[in-house]
């Protein structure tokens, strides 16, 4: 694509999503049970990675309470049973803000035909299906600067253990093998995969 000063316009999108992660947060409810949130506002520096949360979530209540999550990243082959997660909520009754495109659930691994299965440093349960899982502990929760302030939460988490699936694990190292590694993207509220390798960073240690 070639570009120049007068191709570009001034737009005002109704979301920022311009390409991230998805991930689904596992959390544990008051009673015990398990919730999960699917969430794509989330990044990651070190051990640390950092969640943008809705303050009606029954995910972000669980994580005030909790203090800790399993942070979940599916492949781009799970990209249905995200969107069948998408309309649900933990939260009973169903806040006002989402009653007119929620439902509560309470059964959401059923719901998404997932599978839970133990952590091992966190209550949470980890989802089988999704090829990494990110143990972690929460260790800050912040209220954001400006106007939308109250509508949601910047939560700091430290992960402690991380599970991959052996099939996109380099054989003899600790190193995801990014030909094998396909993780569900969302853009502008598109689902996507990762397309081919265009190049490698001078950082890369594989």
């Amino acid at each position: 694509m070639t570009t120049s000063v007068e191709q570009h316009v001034r737009i005002e999108p109704s979301i920022l999503y311009f390409g991230t992660p998805v991930a689904l947060i596992t959390t544990r409810n008051r009673d015990g049970s398990a919730n999960i949130g699917p969430m794509s506002s989330a990044w990651a520096l070190g051990d640390t990675v950092v969640l943008g949360w809705s303050t009606a979530s029954q995910t972000m209540a669980n994580i005030e309470r909790e203090r800790e999550c399993v942070i979940n990243l599916p492949s781009a082959d799970l990209h249905r049973q995200v969107e069948a997660l998408a309309p649900l909520t933990g939260a009973n009754p169903v806040p006002d803000q989402k009653t007119d495109k929620f439902r509560f659930e309470r059964d959401k691994f059923g719901a998404a035909g997932l599978t839970p299965c133990d952590s091992e440093t966190v209550r949470p349960p980890r989802i089988v299906e999704c090829a990494l899982q990110l143990e972690a502990r929460v260790t800050a929760v912040h209220v954001p600067g400006g106007p939308d302030n109250g509508f949601f939460r910047i939560v700091e988490t430290y992960v402690q253990r991380v599970h991959a699936h052996i099939g996109i694990v380099k054989a003899g190292t600790d190193h995801i093998d990014t030909r094998r590694w396909n993780p569900l993207l969302y853009v502008f509220r598109h689902y996507f995969g990762t397309g081919p390798e265009l190049g490698r960073s001078f950082r890369a240690e594989d």
